[in-house]
């Protein structure tokens, strides 16, 4: 990750990239079938995360306060520095953002399944869906935001999201 921190994406090279790993480029290709996927493996458990978060969250609170409760908690967690600077990488790369919207993806799946197994419904109920694609639109804007201000709580963004759907929501 150091290279790609460093040099930038485009201007880092797999043969670099295997170099300071101390392998072959046949044996990083084995393990990681792009350079885009050894970036974005950086963020791979994030999506199960999300569903861990939800999983602990009490079983009678409503759907939208779960999730909203659920991806606050994950906000407040710290991240470190190399973890930011990935943030931002991914955020100037356009084909490592087109990997990190199927992680989006991924979010949204694992989300619904989360709080459906949660409530004890059905895994493709329709407002566990419901919600999770909203919290999924409110997770990317948020990030968005941080990125635009990263010297402000990555919370504020995400309350601040979830506010702006309750109140439109009447």
């Amino acid at each position: 990750m150091r290279l790609f921190l460093e040099r930038g994406f485009e201007a880092t090279t797999l043969d670099e990239v295997a170099e300071a790993a101390e392998v072959s480029r046949r044996t990083l290709l084995n393990y990681f079938g792009s350079k885009e996927e050894i970036v974005l493996s950086a963020k791979a458990g994030f999506p199960q995360q999300v569903a861990d978060a939800v999983a602990a969250r009490p079983a009678d609170e409503p759907l939208l306060d779960m999730v909203e409760n659920a991806l606050l908690d994950l906000a407040r967690q710290p991240l470190s520095d190399e973890m930011k600077a990935v943030a931002v990488l991914i955020h100037a790369t356009p084909s490592l953002m087109a990997g990190d919207q199927a992680k989006y993806a991924q979010v949204e799946r694992l989300l619904a399944e989360a709080l459906a197994k949660r409530k004890g419904l059905a895994p493709d109920d329709i407002a566990c869906r419901v919600v999770a694609g909203a919290a999924v639109s409110i997770l990317k804007l948020s990030v968005d935001a941080w990125l635009a201000q990263p010297d402000a709580p990555p919370e504020t963004f995400g309350r601040a999201a979830f506010a702006a759907l309750r109140q439109a929501a009447g």
